[in-house]
């Protein structure tokens, strides 16, 4: 069966990002690759990226799920696309593992929905990390 993983572009600061998930998670990166190793003739595709931005980088988080992404570094300031259109969902073991990502996840970013029991019968919460990527976070009983 085919796996679906998450890819997350960043503009310049996706070391910073991926260095607290890894914290979060306490996962070791299976990669990373900067633009100073992209072949001369492939960087004219990423003309603001400098040789120090992430090129590609993969953090597992499971068995199951990579989360993965690169420096995508735009001339002008974009509007954050992901904080309006996904969410990654991590569904735990415990009630303890939700509070314990969803604390350390919402961390100077923002809270939609306080992690707490719902009418459907989960445990669950949707915040938005300090990065802009929305993060719902559920333990089902």
């Amino acid at each position: 069966m085919a796996t679906v993983n998450t890819y997350l572009y960043f503009n310049g600061n996706c070391e910073e990002a991926f260095n607290f998930y890894k914290s979060i998670f306490n996962k070791e990166f299976q990669y990373i690759g900067r633009y100073k190793d992209v072949p001369e003739v492939a960087r004219q595709n990423f003309p603001n990226c400098t040789d120090d931005h992430i090129m590609h980088i993969a953090l597992p988080i499971s068995r199951e799920t990579i989360l993965m992404g690169a420096d995508i570094v735009e001339s002008r300031e974009r509007e954050n696309i992901a904080a309006k259109f996904f969410s990654l969902y991590i569904s735990t073991d415990s009630k303890e593992e939700a509070d314990k990502l969803f604390n350390s996840l919402s961390h100077e970013g923002e809270i939609e929905l306080p992690i707490s029991e719902q009418f459907w019968g989960s445990y669950y919460g949707i915040c938005r990390d300090k990065f802009g990527i929305n993060w719902k976070i559920s333990f089902s009983h």
